[in-house]
């Protein structure tokens, strides 16, 4: 057993500590179960095991672990992200295991969804459990070893306490890390006792001076372009945080860390990329033709948003053709299309201003489907593919304001794009609200859930083939995503008549507990 000297392992399970293929949306199937082929083959397909070297750091890694070792080494600590694969050596110096991810036991949407629906755990959830049972976890528990846990999943171990307890779990950090992450380590090493939950509110939010610059390379190349959103959305824990745009030279500085490892590709994250120095929530032209013309000249790769409001597209090219100029002047000899994550979440105006009043400002929430159903024109004259959410089970929601988004979905048919369907889970102002659960279905739901099913298939074999996955040397993914594919298609058809006798009413929600879990299952 080889021994690096690190007294501070970052880690994570296999579903977070992959490239998945250098296709960031295909890590979103570790969020539901394997459905139609072999375990082993949806984790490959998902989740593939990334390269490492001697010591077992791997060469890319989750950007918010690269953000908790960029901190401690700042800080002088003997810190390295490992592969879960390579924990064992460094059995001897380690001290502290920190551990991250983004939906540690899959309550989050969408995972939270398909275990609902499916009656079937999630991957993620398999996975993480799976390494947290493992071997090398229980050696270093006996060893003394002080485990502290975090990221964006935090709040789900609230609702583990068992395994809270029965891993030996010391402290979760619930929130940015960087002003707390050093004192609770040096705590940990010199043996003090540690709290066993840390809340980083607002006021505890690190400043830009306080964020650091990644030492290695981020998956995928993702790098942060600013923090916190203006929109105040309820179901939303990112509202909770102060709004801060990272400079541009550290944009660049942190580009420079992945493309020294060998990544290409960059994605620019936020929680609405247009907004990156914007004026309130109106996107200005200036600062985002600086950063992207920037990045371009820089990155030999394709680009990608993590994030952008439909508000926010729309208002950018109706009224400063921002979309059209970086897609067209900016990135048109670079890329044939740009992916981004978008938010729907209802096609209801009575409920966006209740949950989301300021989600289609500048424009008055009365004009929500609209800004929603122009924004997907605007991003598809423009070759830009967006997977889309929508949330069921709101607060408030009522049979209606499902009917209503059921609506817009079939105006949203036209433009190449995914849409995803997800149940309500408890988080940021509703944190203290109800679950949505599988018994609480209406005909309504099952009309939308239909709708979002047959929206994605239709647009996904063209994705596959001649976008997303076009590359040779992804030929066996594609083959096997296009398998899996077909298998979906068939068990709608399967579907459909037990989907229409719920929409009838021939079938009650709570019918659906026993007829329809074999049928979805099936």
């Amino acid at each position: 057993m080889s021994d690096s000297g690190y007294e501070i392992v970052i880690t994570t399970d296999r579903t977070m500590m992959s490239n998945h293929h250098g296709k960031e949306f295909l890590g979103f199937m570790a969020t539901g179960p394997a459905i139609g082929v072999p375990h082993w083959l949806w984790m490959w397909i998902a989740a593939p095991k990334m390269k490492v070297d001697s010591e077992g750091k791997p060469v890319q890694a989750p950007y918010g672990l690269r953000k908790v070792e960029a901190k401690l080494i700042d800080d002088g600590f003997r810190a390295a992200i490992i592969d879960p694969d390579h924990l064992g050596k460094h059995l001897n110096s380690m001290k502290v295991l920190m551990i991250g991810h983004h939906d540690f036991f899959a309550y989050g949407p969408p995972s939270s969804e398909w275990w609902m629906v499916t009656g079937k755990e999630p991957v993620n959830r398999e996975s993480f459990i799976k390494f947290m049972n493992s071997p090398i976890i229980k050696k270093a528990k006996e060893k003394g070893v002080r485990i502290i846990v975090g990221g964006p999943a935090a709040w789900q171990w609230l609702w583990e306490l068992d395994r809270w307890k029965e891993w030996g779990v010391d402290t979760v950090v619930d929130g940015e890390a960087e002003r707390v992450i050093s004192g609770l380590v040096q705590k940990a090493l010199d043996g003090e006792p540690l709290p066993d939950y840390i809340y980083v509110g607002p006021h505890n939010s690190p400043s830009i001076d306080e964020i650091p610059v990644i030492k290695g390379a981020s998956v995928n190349g993702l790098v942060e372009i600013m923090r916190g959103c203006p929109r105040g959305c309820k179901f939303c824990s990112v509202t909770l945080r102060p709004l801060r745009f990272l400079p541009l030279d550290h944009i660049l500085q942190e580009i420079d860390v992945n493309l020294r490892a060998g990544v290409k590709g960059v994605i620019l994250h936020s929680e609405d990329v247009l907004l990156y120095h914007a004026d309130g929530v109106k996107p200005r032209p200036e600062p985002l033709f600086k950063l992207h013309e920037a990045v371009a000249k820089k990155v030999p790769g394709h680009i990608a948003w993590a994030h952008a409001s439909l508000a926010a597209i729309k208002y950018a090219e109706e009224n400063h053709k921002i979309i059209s100029k970086i897609m067209g002047d900016i990135l048109h000899e670079k890329q044939d299309f740009l992916g981004v994550e978008v938010g729907i979440e209802t096609g209801s105006v009575r409920l966006a201003k209740i949950i989301m009043p300021a989600k289609s400002a500048p424009y008055p929430p009365e004009k929500w489907p609209e800004v929603v159903e122009d924004a997907f024109a605007i991003m598809h004259e423009n070759r830009i593919v967006p997977a889309a959410t929508l949330i069921l089970g709101l607060p408030e929601e009522t049979p209606d304001d499902v009917v209503k988004t059921a609506e817009l979905l079939d105006r949203l048919r036209p433009y190449r794009s995914l849409i995803v369907p997800m149940f309500f889970v408890p988080m940021g102002a509703l944190k203290n609200m109800d679950w949505f659960r599988r018994t609480a279905l209406r005909p309504e739901h099952i009309d939308v859930m239909m709708k979002t099913l047959e929206h994605s298939l239709y647009w996904a074999e063209d994705l596959i083939s001649n976008v997303y996955l076009k590359e040779a040397h992804l030929a066996p993914v594609r083959f096997a995503l296009k398998l899996f594919l077909s298998v979906v298609k068939k068990k709608a058809s399967k579907l459909r008549p037990l989907v229409e006798s719920i929409i009838e009413g021939k079938i009650s929600p709570a019918e659906i507990e026993k007829k329809g879990e074999t049928a979805v299952t099936a």
